[in-house]
């Protein structure tokens, strides 16, 4: 029961960290990156639907991605949900068959807003992961009756230590981030 309440912990606090790496790979740095728009929802034929599903993307250059429709008759809807997307800055161009987004150059005060933005994705995910290891530990408390209070106090202490690695975890996807940010 302790190893079940322990695997389900850990696994759950692993996911909230992968969630964060793919929320800090959507905040862009000076480099076009396909992943940049993985999370643009565009309403096609009035569903929300996530761009990557509607489109091919591929970056030819350092600052430009090109965006390949499948479907011709979403490039207007793709376009205008590129426009409207916050923290890209990006202004696309429509050729009719494609579309070319040029991402501007990131000034000094745009890269301190982005990291800004990471360390509150970064404080979200540890949050999560301790909302994790309450509920947890409140688990473990259930068991007291039934096991050892020793064996519970054990798996308390495992527990921390699962849940310290997983914050470390996220402290270092932060401060690769950060660096990639701050590179000029």
């Amino acid at each position: 029961m302790i190893a079940d309440v322990l695997s389900d912990a850990t696994a759950r606090m692993q996911k909230a960290v992968e969630v964060a790496k793919d929320d800090f790979s959507s905040v862009r740095t000076g480099r076009a990156n396909p992943q940049l728009f993985q999370k643009i929802m565009v309403s096609y034929y009035g569903t929300p639907t996530p761009l990557a599903q509607l489109a091919s993307l591929a970056n030819p250059e350092a600052r430009t991605l090109v965006v390949t429709p499948y479907d011709k008759g979403a490039l207007k809807d793709i376009e205008q949900a590129i426009r409207d997307t916050p923290n890209l800055g990006a202004n696309p161009s429509n050729d009719g068959n494609i579309i070319r987004v040029t991402l501007p150059e990131l000034t000094e005060e745009r890269r301190r807003e982005f990291v800004k933005i990471v360390r509150g994705k970064a404080e979200d995910a540890r949050v999560s992961v301790r909302n994790i290891r309450r509920k947890a530990k409140d688990d473990l408390d259930a068991l007291k009756g039934d096991v050892g209070d020793d064996e519970v106090s054990r798996a308390e202490k495992e527990l921390e230590q699962i849940t310290k690695s997983n914050v470390d975890a996220i402290d270092d996807a932060l401060k690769r981030k950060e660096a990639e940010l701050l590179e000029v």
